[in-house]
């Protein structure tokens, strides 16, 4: 029977918000636990061998095994919004927006986990695909599954949703995040920021492909941003990951270039955190944390892409220094940066990830006129869509000196485990990131929306536009809820590689949709390079791709799950 009695085919009740929805979500999650369980052991089944899952099966089986991966990411997804708001009403501050927000999310993800669930623009996961039948689809559609998936997002809930966002205009985010007091204090300092000294020049950044100002760099210094998390012992402030969600995200929201000079640092200081000797933190973080040091990583090579184990360039031992030879690729912010974290084959005889090494290379800070300043390094600039203000190079290296002491850890054959340490607090910040971007795409889209007029009344009034806006909010409140969690996973020290790879697969995706969305919204204007909108579509295409590609993503979640 329907939960309170509700009439599913009544899609016009006065509210849109359904009646004891807490109630709905909660019993909800088990049906969708039982098809994961069941979709996973359906696969586990085709790709097992010898009673040991197959590399070899599960690409050959790649379709369902990254729908799989996609399918527990919803499941998750679904599970930290329930938390979330459960969170919230406990403290009475479950409004009729998030409750919305709940709703509407609780809605489509579910009927899309029976119906397809989208894994790219032109890739469609069917349950059948997972080899998921009638009678499976039948016991999922459990009550509180059939009203969510019927009632939950319907076009009077995604236009009571605009209604709401309109009146709470002046609120951060779009629904209360659940953080807390702290940690919203974090962003709204960084908004403050963004709004005075980024957003009114990102564009003409972009636009004419410059490197963000040094001033701008040295005000984030000062607000903290590049020693975050680096501990107090070094410099830093010894925040939590969750405090670095906070300020990516609302950084990458004023411009991700801005958002991602954050990511430089971050990498490089949980390299050598995680693997350098305490001889190289003590001379490497607290420049970290200040912004003096400012470093880029060197990992890409141009036949490699993701398979950093095939890598190339060679490190050779010249008396109690290395010498490196080799070319490198997809290089940001390499010009004027101090120190190179580069990842290069050192055992003689490797083909594979066991003869990697990891240095911190040191080098001269360029310019955008002579990015190189050093014997034995050259490099050339990639033009490139958008995530523009720290420009993309090529770098080659040709006898190029390293000092001996800055092999990182002081040991051989290490580089890839220590770069692999490095991936949780990577994807997690590259989630936040595009939270940011998709949280621009709907300031923006929201903007254009209210004050175009067309036909005689704003476009926020024609219901298919609401009806983007609505969806835009609402994935990126299960994004940033998703996001949120691995960040806490991995400040209570638990191993967050799933929950980070699934945040960063479904961010990405959410800004991409938000990105194109926003442009449609604007129509034609949206198309055209005066508007931001047209930078921030350019700079949300990146994040599927770095930081492991959606599809290499979705193939390690997959592994971890039948693993």
């Amino acid at each position: 029977m329907p939960h309170d009695g509700q009439d599913l085919t009544d899609l016009t009740a006065p509210s849109a918000v359904l009646k004891n929805l807490l109630s709905l979500t909660a019993d909800a999650l088990p049906a969708a636990d039982a098809l994961l369980a069941t979709a996973k052991d359906r696969l586990r089944a085709r790709v097992t061998e010898n009673d040991r899952v197959s590399a070899k099966l599960i690409e050959a089986n790649q379709t369902a095994a990254h729908g799989l991966a996609w399918l527990a990411t919803y499941v998750q997804a679904l599970h930290q919004m329930h938390d979330w708001a459960t969170r919230l009403d406990a403290s009475g501050h479950l409004r009729p927006l998030e409750r919305l927000i709940l709703q509407v999310a609780f809605g489509e993800y579910l009927s899309q986990m029976s119906g397809g669930l989208p894994m790219s623009q032109g890739e469609m996961l069917r349950p059948q695909d997972l080899e998921l039948g009638a009678d499976d689809l039948a016991a999922f559609a459990t009550d509180a599954v059939t009203t969510l998936s019927r009632q939950g997002n319907t076009q009077s809930a995604r236009s009571e949703l605009v209604a709401l966002m309109q009146e709470q205009s002046a609120e951060i985010t779009v629904g209360r995040s659940g953080l807390d007091d702290e940690l919203e204090m974090i962003r709204e300092q960084f908004r403050r920021f963004c709004v005075d000294r980024v957003e009114p020049y990102a564009h003409e950044w972009h636009l004419k492909d410059e490197l963000i100002p040094m001033e701008v760099i040295q005000e984030m210094a000062e607000l903290g941003v590049f020693g975050l998390t680096i501990p107090e012992q070094y410099g830093g402030f010894g925040l939590s990951k969750a405090s670095m969600c906070v300020v990516s995200e609302e950084l990458s929201r004023g411009y991700i270039g801005v958002g991602s000079l954050g990511t430089r640092s971050e990498i490089a200081a949980e390299l050598i955190l995680c693997g350098g000797t305490e001889a190289q933190k003590e001379k490497w973080l607290p420049g970290l944390a200040s912004a003096e040091i400012l470093p880029t990583a060197v990992f890409t090579e141009p036949n490699t892409g993701s398979d950093l184990g095939s890598l190339r360039t060679k490190a050779t031992r010249d008396g109690d220094d290395w010498v490196l030879n080799g070319n490198k690729t997809w290089i940001t912010h390499a010009a004027r940066t101090q120190v190179m974290t580069v990842l290069a084959r050192t055992v003689p005889g490797t083909n594979d990830y066991r003869g990697l090494s990891m240095f911190l290379a040191e080098k001269t800070p360029g310019t955008d006129d002579a990015p190189w300043q050093d014997p034995g390094i050259s490099g050339g600039e990639i033009e490139v869509l958008g995530y523009r203000g720290m420009k993309e190079y090529t770098v080659n290296f040709d006898d190029f000196r390293v000092a001996g002491d800055n092999l990182l850890g002081g040991e051989e054959g290490q580089g890839f485990k220590q770069l692999m340490e490095t991936f949780e607090s990577a994807r997690i910040q590259t989630a936040a990131r595009a939270i940011g971007v998709a949280q621009s795409a709907l300031d923006a889209s929201m903007r254009y929306a209210t004050d175009r007029k067309q036909f005689g009344k704003a476009l926020i009034a024609f219901p298919r536009v609401s009806g983007k806006l609505a969806m835009m909010a609402v994935e990126i409140a299960v994004a940033r809820q998703l996001t949120y969690f691995s960040a806490f996973q991995k400040d209570a020290g638990k191993r967050c590689d799933l929950e980070a790879g699934m945040a960063k697969l479904l961010g990405a995706r959410v800004a991409w949709a938000a990105a194109d969305n926003g442009l449609q919204i604007h129509g034609g204007n949206g198309f055209a390079l005066e508007y931001p909108i047209s930078r921030i579509l350019c700079d949300a295409r990146i994040l599927n791709i770095f930081e492991g590609a959606a599809e290499i993503q979705a193939q390690v979640i997959a592994r971890r799950l039948l693993g």
